[in-house]
């Protein structure tokens, strides 16, 4: 038997907005996009959203992304969201999730963020949540430090199973004995891969997919900022999942303090 790991899909998974689109404002603000990139950028990623599981909208939305980012210098890229994260990301991380990476991580599972966003985002956040595995689309990168306008590794879809076939057999992981969660039917692989799936606020194809399956659904709806989550420590147990098992069913951090003060009260 290998270790055990469990891979979270980020956007409306693990924080309640697209990481992407999040950093918009200040690449807009410092020239590298334009206010017509963000309008562009919106609406692919709404078409990569509510038509993802099409080979053609996958590679659409790919080719975007690398005309778009073509000559960024990578550590302006980097500067900017190190000096935003704290106020575009933080506050908007679900506290439910936070609360499920802790107890993976207490159980002694690596926790590793898969994201179809680029690495030099995603792997901030997931130093943000104390998540040190990290797979991502990775730009290529010419002599002079800025974005080639090609993509190396582009973490969507079925190549997420690429990502994380390699990661494991780096790492020795037993994915029939590791976990996943996804929003997306786009993620289907990544689910399907795993001997522990979970949809977690799933969109309508997800949902479906979900309940043929017997998958648990969990919805997550406490975005909470780091400081109070630290204060508070909210704990949503990995076994609440089995809770889930073919139906939607809502864990959040109120329902979960209340049922365990009505526990109490019982017993007293």
């Amino acid at each position: 038997m290998g270790r055990s790991a469990a891979f979270f899909d980020l956007d409306k998974t693990v924080i309640a907005k697209s990481s992407a689109l999040a950093f918009g404002r200040p690449f807009y603000r410092d020239g590298l996009i334009t206010r017509r990139d963000v309008v562009k950028s919106a609406y692919a990623q709404l078409m990569f959203r509510l038509g993802g599981t099409d080979e053609q909208t996958m590679t659409r939305t790919r080719d975007y992304l690398a005309a778009l980012c073509k000559g960024w210098p990578v550590e302006q890229v980097r500067q900017i969201v190190a000096e935003t994260l704290h106020e575009l990301i933080n506050p908007y991380v679900y506290a439910e999730a936070a609360a499920l990476i802790e107890e993976h991580r207490a159980a002694g599972r690596d926790v590793v963020l898969v994201s179809a966003s680029g690495e030099e985002m995603v792997r901030p956040i997931g130093e943000l949540l104390g998540v040190s595995g990290v797979i991502a689309t990775r730009m290529a990168v010419d002599d002079q430090g800025r974005y080639s306008g090609e993509i190396e590794f582009y973490a969507a879809g079925a190549a997420k199973v690429e990502g994380v076939a390699e990661l494991a057999a780096t790492r020795g992981y037993d994915l029939a004995d590791s976990y996943a969660y996804s929003d997306s039917i786009t993620d289907r692989p990544l689910l399907e891969c795993v001997g522990h799936p979970t949809a977690v606020n799933p969109d309508r194809g997800l949902r479906k997919l979900a309940t043929e399956n017997g998958w648990p659904v969990l919805e997550f709806r406490h975005p909470i900022p780091l400081g109070r989550r630290l204060r508070d420590r909210p704990a949503v147990p990995v076994a609440a999942a089995a809770l889930g098992v073919g139906v939607g069913v809502v864990v959040g951090i109120a329902w979960y303090g209340r049922r365990q003060r009505a526990r109490a009260a019982a017993t007293a």
